[in-house]
């Protein structure tokens, strides 16, 4: 069961120092753009140790798999058109909405460096008041993509003419992409990393009026 704070108790642990082989140092090293064989061993105490990144251990437990999924998503990160800003701003409504603790940690750091100030982050918190141009297109397709399953017509037409197709195309497998690890981190009850930035509590719900 996932609690409010959207941690959940662990089901799944990430690989232990023994458990690491060729096929999973090839699954990091594809995130990390280097072969299986150059990664740093697993309890070697090196900033790349993969023990330091629960995330990758726990793909790791389906090594082919993570190759797959690793490509793809380092494809999103680091070479897609979409700006780092946007798809930043994406993420972190995705772990809003979806309540991932984990991703909210994750990405507000990554968000940070990014260049996001931490004023806008705690404002996406709240939601789209104080965000304007494109800022705001992205966020309400998101929100449009996390409530109904896709972005209407209209909204889709500004989104392509503010973005150029391929960004825009790439918007909709960015939320698509965190709401699917969402859902496995916490099946599998991934926690933050000490020190992450908590993940802000949803509003009250608003009582409709009866009558």
């Amino acid at each position: 069961m996932t609690e409010d704070d959207g941690t959940a108790r662990p089901t799944l642990a990430p690989l232990a120092a023994d458990q690491w082989g060729d096929a999973e140092y090839a699954a990091f090293g594809v995130l990390l753009g280097i072969p299986g064989a150059r990664v740093p061993r697993a309890g070697s105490g090196h900033a790349l140790d993969p023990l330091k990144f629960d995330i990758i251990g726990l793909l790791a437990r389906h090594p082919e798999m993570a190759q797959a999924f690793l490509t793809f998503n380092g494809f999103l990160l680091r070479r897609g058109e979409l700006s780092p800003r946007l798809r930043e701003l994406a993420i972190l409504r995705v772990a809003r909405t979806r309540r991932s603790a984990f991703f909210w940690g994750e990405h507000t750091k990554l968000a940070l460096d990014s260049g996001v100030p931490g004023d806008d982050i705690a404002r996406l918190a709240e939601g789209n008041e104080g965000f304007s141009g494109v800022d705001s297109l992205v966020l309400s397709a998101t929100d449009e993509l996390l409530a109904d399953g896709r972005v209407d017509a209209g909204t889709w037409e500004r989104l392509a003419g503010a973005l150029q197709t391929r960004a825009a195309m790439e918007l909709i497998f960015v939320v698509g992409t965190y709401v699917m690890l969402a859902m496995a981190f916490q099946t599998w009850g991934l926690l933050p990393p000490a020190g992450s930035a908590v993940l802000p509590e949803l509003p009250p719900r608003q009582e409709l009026p009866e009558g």
